[in-house]
């Protein structure tokens, strides 16, 4: 190529709006155009004849290259998203494709990047998200959506609200948030679990007591109401608060004031009363379990969180947001959640609601080695009975024979198999496995490419 074409092209390079690199078989940068100048704040001049790797300094660099990937197995092109540091050392997310340079004999001379920034794109969607959140709570759903919507009035006003729900459904995040959205916030937060305080240390708890009101007490003791002072109080399970306590609480309520054990002189207090059950709290009144006006005091506003199994679109954001949580408290580099997976999470009616599918994926995070959590990273209850439309391909005696876990390795064997188009070593290598061991199991479950 003579050197006005080659200018030519040059030119061309520099004016699209994508980063274009090309490197040589030892990794050395040989052009850099001036959007790759932009998205990195380095200059061509500096960077030409430097090992990429240390130009860019991705996660992936230098073994996990999408250039290295496409020239090693002899792929057109190779793609994702990765992070750099630029030059100012700053994060940078980009979205890369790797492609292999050819000379005229078909032999590879080289590799070839064209990247673009992510960073507005990740701004928008964060955005997006924003819209699916309330202070920690997340959902799209439009059984939780239209409660998120009506939480920050609720929390100006500064009523009791009583929360129901079932357990695990994020009553005690709710909760805080409220308190969080109030005038309150700056005040304590107090939480009381009322169910897990025997009945002789509750009243205690809640009203304190004064030196002498019984043998150990050898000093004053505020309670959890007067600690609250100018804030909120939050009366997690009341529907587990002993009858006679129940009026204490409702004089609380009426004067704002109590009696603390041992004292003949009432405290005067100032606080906003949240509260939570995942009792059916109709039923404990009519069975004379729980005060009727003691209820109607607590439920100036009364908020029921949907369990899970009723919001199940929920799953995808619920998984992707608590992973984020799990991966950075545990220093792991899970990024996503397979297919298969995936479908056995929206599979799943979770008695535990959110509460048990943050188990499920701690558990899970814990036992995944790569950036993907599969199938066999999940408790055997997600395995035990998949549904019908998830079922295997192949013979359905085979499918009737195999136990929930064989189906379920099967399925994820033949899934990677087919995404690898049936490639055995490169199957292996994203299974994680040995290629014999990949052998044995495709023989196993009769799979083949010729169906």
């Amino acid at each position: 190529m003579d050197e006005k074409c080659l200018v030519q092209y040059q030119n061309i390079l520099n004016s699209i709006s994508l980063g274009i690199f090309t490197v040589d078989l030892e990794w050395k940068i040989t052009f850099f155009n001036k959007k790759a100048e932009e998205i990195t704040g380095l200059k061509a001049l500096d960077v030409i004849g430097q090992y990429c790797h240390d130009v860019f300094r991705g996660e992936l660099c230098p073994d996990g290259c999408y250039i290295r990937e496409a020239i090693e197995r002899g792929r057109e092109y190779s793609q994702g998203n990765v992070t750099i540091l630029n030059k100012a050392n700053q994060k940078v997310p980009i979205n890369i494709t790797g492609s292999v340079l050819l000379d005229e004999k078909g032999n590879p001379i080289g590799g070839l990047g064209s990247f673009r920034d992510r960073s507005l794109e990740i701004s928008l969607e964060k955005k997006l998200k924003a819209s699916y959140t309330l202070d920690d709570m997340i959902g799209r759903d439009e059984k939780i959506t239209k409660i998120f919507e009506m939480v920050p009035s609720i929390a100006e006003s500064l009523c009791n609200v009583l929360i129901l729900g079932e357990t695990g459904t994020g009553k005690d995040l709710l909760a805080r948030t409220i308190h969080n959205l109030s005038p309150r916030s700056k005040g304590p937060y107090i939480k009381v679990n009322c169910a897990a305080l025997p009945e002789h240390l509750l009243e205690s708890e809640l009203f304190g007591y004064n030196k002498g009101a019984f043998t150990d007490a050898k000093r004053n003791k505020p309670g959890m109401f007067q600690l609250a002072q100018g804030g909120t109080i939050f009366l997690d399970e009341i529907g587990d608060l002993p009858i006679l306590l129940q009026s204490k609480i409702l004089q609380v309520l009426d004067d704002k004031e109590f009696f603390p054990l041992g004292s003949t002189k009432p405290v005067r207090v100032d606080v906003r009363v949240l509260s939570s059950t995942n009792k059916d709290i109709k039923s404990m009144i009519e069975g004379n379990l729980f005060r009727k006006d003691l209820y109607y005091r607590l439920n100036t506003m009364e908020i029921t969180l949907p369990p899970l199994r009723e919001r199940k679109s929920d799953i995808p954001l619920l998984i992707e947001r608590i992973l984020q949580d799990l991966t950075h408290d545990m220093d792991k580099n899970i990024m996503n959640v397979s297919k298969v997976a995936l479908q056995l999470f929206l599979n799943y009616n979770y008695p535990g609601n959110v509460r048990e599918l943050k188990n499920i994926l701690e558990n899970a995070v814990a036992l995944c080695e790569n950036t993907t959590i599969h199938p066999y990273h999940l408790p055997q209850v997600l395995l035990e009975e998949p549904s019908k439309d998830s079922l295997l391909s192949g013979s359905m005696a085979l499918s009737h024979s195999l136990k929930p876990l064989a189906i379920i390795e099967r399925k994820t064997i033949l899934e990677f198999l087919d995404q690898c188009q049936w490639d055995m070593k490169e199957t292996a290598e994203l299974l994680h496995i040995d290629k014999s061991t990949l052998w044995r199991k495709m023989k196993k479950y009769n799979l083949s490419p010729i169906k």
